[in-house]
């Protein structure tokens, strides 16, 4: 407790004793309360009760001699040389005395706490020693100031060890999802191709390249961390991972169209010869042109579909000694003598076969039209098989086969006379007939 005045933070102003003037002619033995008189000076001295009063502080409060009274302070209070402030709380005094104080020795009492100063205001004002420099702190670390007191502390990434601030490996830590890079102070998260920092810039979230611009050609799919190209069907992808390359699915296969196969961008297309049209995507289907109109034959030639083309023959081809009976059927009068050693009847007939055809092979059937009770028939070729592509098997009394025994190949036209010989060896009697069929070969195996 203060003797002249109550203590609100532990600061006051100094104020100087009004000394007691003396004039030439007079003296003064009256002082004011906490002083007395000095003969020997001729001036009021301050009273020490910290020395006079037993007692005068209790606890851990320490006594602080004042002029014109004294103070209990904490221990921690200091005695200072001037009279520097910056700021503080006031408390009550005594108007201050005219002559400062001075201790024993000439310096300057602090009445105020350690880190503090007091102030003309009669206060007692924190001292920020980080601004004025009078804190011990590292140059590592940074000084912060505090009521009274000041702080030594580390900058953010670094810890304290001894009295030194040390970096701080933050990577040790695992912060970062894939990669750390340290820095002093700090430290960076890296993520792997394909990832990119998420908002906590330490994770990685995978990137979409397909939306970013990735150089796939034609379709892209993205994986995690990664994407993959893929081509449209009927293209590969390149060396490079990226481009589309077409297919030459021509090249592959021989089988691919029955005819030809033509390779076009992405894909493939069958083509067939002139006489052909497509039938599904790879087969060759002949056109009947005389079914179609597309033919060019005149009113008195019929025309004749083979295999890719057509042909046009004469209504009438009986060549004497035969005369025309009927469509396509000639007949050689017996009464003519030419017509003696030659078939009575002549047929014509028509048909076509494609090339390289597998053999044997059955190819056209003879049929008799006209039978007569107790005759023997036989078949056989006439003419026109002078390579011996074709032979007769007889099936029975009134029809045989002919067949292909050997691969022919077109285009090619073949005219057989196919006969038939009856015989009636009860009557003595014999004759034939012919059957005139003209073999078209086409020119491809289909």
């Amino acid at each position: 407790m203060m003797k002249l005045v109550s203590c609100v933070l532990f600061t006051l102003a100094v104020h100087a004793a009004i000394s007691q003037e003396a004039s030439e002619s007079d003296t003064y033995t009256e002082c004011t309360d906490g002083y007395q008189w000095d003969s020997q000076t001729q001036h009021c001295k301050d009273i020490n009760e910290c020395e006079t009063i037993p007692g005068a502080c209790k606890g851990e409060m320490k006594c602080f001699n004042h002029y014109g009274g004294y103070l209990c302070l904490p221990r921690s209070a200091s005695v200072i040389a001037n009279n520097e402030v910056s700021g503080g709380a006031e408390i009550d005094s005594p108007s201050p005395p005219q002559t400062p104080p001075q201790g024993p020795e000439g310096e300057l009492y602090n009445p105020c706490p350690q880190g503090y100063e007091p102030s003309q205001r009669d206060t007692c004002l924190d001292i920020d020693e980080c601004e004025r420099d009078l804190h011990d702190c590292q140059p590592s670390q940074q000084c912060t100031n505090t009521p009274g007191s000041f702080t030594c502390t580390c900058p953010d990434g670094y810890r304290k060890i001894g009295s030194e601030c040390i970096d701080i490996d933050e990577c040790r830590y695992r912060y970062c999802q894939h990669s750390c890079v340290n820095s002093p102070g700090s430290f960076a998260c890296q993520c792997e191709p394909g990832f990119q920092l998420a908002g906590n810039n330490r994770s990685c979230v995978d990137v979409n390249e397909c939306d970013m611009g990735a150089p796939c050609q034609q379709r892209c799919y993205n994986t995690y961390g990664t994407f993959i190209c893929r081509c449209d069907q009927g293209y590969e992808l390149g060396q490079d991972g990226f481009a589309c390359n077409d297919i030459d699915e021509c090249s592959y296969s021989s089988y691919l169209c029955q005819y030809q196969c033509q390779n076009v961008p992405g894909r493939f297309s069958c083509v067939c010869p002139e006489g052909y049209q497509l039938l599904g995507t790879r087969l060759c289907q002949d056109i009947n042109e005389c079914e179609t109109g597309t033919h060019q034959c005149t009113d008195s030639q019929t025309c004749v579909n083979i295999h890719g083309a057509y042909q046009c023959v004469e209504n009438d081809r009986c060549q004497e000694p035969y005369v025309k009976v009927a469509d396509n059927r000639c007949v050689c009068p017996v009464t003519k003598p030419a017509c003696r050693e030659l078939p009575f009847s002549i047929v014509h007939r028509y048909m076509s076969i494609t090339s390289d055809r597998t053999v044997p092979s059955d190819i056209f059937q003879i049929q008799a039209t006209s039978v007569y009770p107790g005759a023997y028939n036989t078949f056989r070729i006439r003419s026109g098989d002078e390579e011996g592509e074709f032979y007769i098997r007889q099936i029975n009394n009134i029809s045989a086969m002919l067949v292909l025994s050997r691969p022919v190949t077109g285009p090619k036209e073949y005219v057989l006379d196919l006969e038939m010989v009856s015989v009636n060896p009860l009557m003595s009697y014999q004759t034939s007939s012919a059957l005139r069929l003209s073999v078209y070969v086409g020119q491809h195996s289909f």
